[in-house]
């Protein structure tokens, strides 16, 4: 035997160790990370906490989510815009909403348009904002006192059907689908969001006894088809339809959808999942697997809202099948947090069962984030698993990373005109770039110029929402962030979400690389 040979397994045991913990550390703390949670204002369920609150009241507990969750890590705010033919900002289309200012078709008062600012104190804070609209359901119930003259109930009722106490747009109408297409369009016209976002109410939720009358709809339109298909065929078009409709607007502007999160079981299809549930295809005529082969959405975000081994439909074999069936978009994950400690499923009462699923999705290279319906229940209650995730799971800041049809090489990169520093803060300014439309900005710290890991979320030092003035853009960061790194590095966020080439600073030096009287020509 070779004297050193004793010593190969004990080196070759520590650089697997290394090599696993290495991998497991980027598991555990992905740099790029979808971290989103629904904010529902249907009813008020989190927010506005009443109909009746002041505007004051409104703006302060919505920047209290939008604080609570920043702490966490999280960087994505899906906000309910449009729940019942109603508006959250100034429309066209629909009435003020009743659950913004108590009354329907009242505007808030004193006078804000509720969406542009909600935007604007998001995107401030980092977050990517996903404008969240419930396009079928027309109301919550059946009265209609409760509702505005300019309601589409009292504008057109030829468009709405009775279901089970609640109206509903038809959604085989074209008027109705060229109606809230202009619904949509509007949105990402006038206002600087991020995303488009449906939920899983397409056609009803079955209800036992209760018959969806279209009949008269599907003798008019359906010839040829059975009346499942012809169902699935307008849900289809109506999505095509909003595809297009957005990325000719604003290219950057994603479509996502979090459809129920099951598409058949495999008793009705040998290519569903192994379960024995409702589904999107045969119950609510909804087919996200075609959507996606059509790249019609930006990202799916199925709602696995089931403990990891449910015995009729489990979390752990549902993140399966969708990491093995998505394609041509973002696979995101819902997580159920409304269950914690309040299901009959008894492993909702477990601490570990959220954290355990987050790990578990993590471990599909398919899937690229979560979000959690919905943001009250990590504010003010569960603060151990809140902090858990703190400690663990959202440790790091995390950046969602562009989705698969937007992905594209960002052509500038940061150029620093000045940088300076003082016991206070340390201030930047950043030349505007020429070619690219920039969001954000990213900062890092490392030990030295040539030691700065981008691909380390432990690294990120702020991420900066892009004001730009006269060409350039200025911000600073508190001394107290900075002052632990010798060196940073800096990059652009554009608006589809990609991140630019990184320019490092040496935080040891100040300087200026021109000034107004001396401009530098190079620059």
């Amino acid at each position: 035997m070779h004297k050193n040979q004793h010593l190969i397994f004990p080196i070759l045991f520590l650089l697997f160790f290394n090599w696993s913990a290495n991998s497991q550390e980027k598991i555990l703390y992905p740099k790029n990370e979808f971290r989103g949670v629904w904010i529902a204002t249907v009813v008020n369920i989190d927010w506005p906490k009443t109909a009746i609150d002041g505007v004051e009241k409104e703006k302060a507990d919505y920047l209290e989510i939008l604080d609570a969750y920043k702490k966490l890590n999280y960087n994505a705010v899906i906000v309910q815009i449009r729940s019942v033919g109603d508006a959250f900002y100034p429309s066209e289309f629909a009435p003020w909403s009743r659950f913004l200012t108590g009354k329907e078709g009242q505007a808030p008062n004193p006078y804000y348009d509720a969406l542009a600012w909600m935007i604007e104190e998001a995107h401030k804070r980092g977050f990517e904002f996903h404008a969240w609209l419930n396009p079928y359901r027309a109301t919550f119930d059946l009265n209609k006192n409760l509702l505005s003259p300019n309601h589409d109930v009292f504008k057109h009722p030829e468009w709405m059907i009775e279901y089970a106490g609640k109206l509903y747009y038809d959604p085989a109408l074209p008027e109705v689908q060229e109606h809230l297409t202009k619904v949509v369009k509007e949105v990402v016209d006038k206002y600087d969001i991020d995303a488009i976002h449906f939920d899983d109410y397409f056609y009803p939720y079955t209800v036992p006894g209760k018959s969806f009358n279209d009949t008269a709809s599907f003798r008019k339109y359906g010839a040829g088809l059975s009346l499942s298909d012809w169902r699935r065929a307008n849900v289809s078009n109506f999505v095509h339809t909003i595809s297009t409709t957005i990325k000719a607007s604003k290219p950057w502007v994603q479509f996502g959808i979090s459809p129920f999160g099951v598409w058949r079981n495999k008793s009705a299809d040998p290519k569903g999942s192994e379960t024995q549930s409702t589904s999107n295809y045969d119950d609510l005529y909804a087919d996200p697997v075609l959507w996606m082969d059509q790249k019609w959405i930006d990202y799916i975000l199925p709602q696995l809202y089931w403990s990891m081994n449910n015995p009729r439909a489990s979390y752990s074999k549902l993140v399966k099948w969708w990491s093995e069936n998505s394609n041509n978009t973002a696979l995101y994950i819902g997580h159920a947090s409304y269950k914690i400690r309040g299901d009959s499923d008894k492993s909702w009462n477990f601490i570990n069962e959220i954290p355990t699923q987050i790990d578990f999705a993590r471990t599909f290279k398919k899937v690229s984030g979560s979000a959690y319906f919905s943001s009250k229940w990590f504010m003010n209650k569960n603060f151990d698993l809140v902090r858990l995730l703190e400690e663990n799971q959202y440790k790091y800041p995390a950046l969602p990373a562009a989705v698969p049809n937007l992905k594209h090489i960002v052509i500038d990169i940061p150029v620093v005109n000045e940088y300076q520093k003082d016991s206070v803060h340390y201030a930047f300014n950043i030349k505007a770039p020429l070619n690219t439309k920039v969001r954000y900005m990213v900062l890092y710290g490392g030990e030295s110029t040539s030691k700065i890991d981008i691909n380390d979320p432990s690294k990120i030092i702020d991420k900066i929402t892009v004001c730009e003035t006269n060409g350039t853009i200025q911000f600073s960061i508190p001394a107290e962030k900075m002052n632990q790194y010798k060196a940073c590095a800096v990059t652009f966020i554009d608006y589809y979400a990609n991140e630019s080439t990184p320019t490092n600073i040496d935080l040891k030096k100040t300087f200026k690389l021109y000034t107004p009287s001396q401009p530098n020509e190079n620059r």
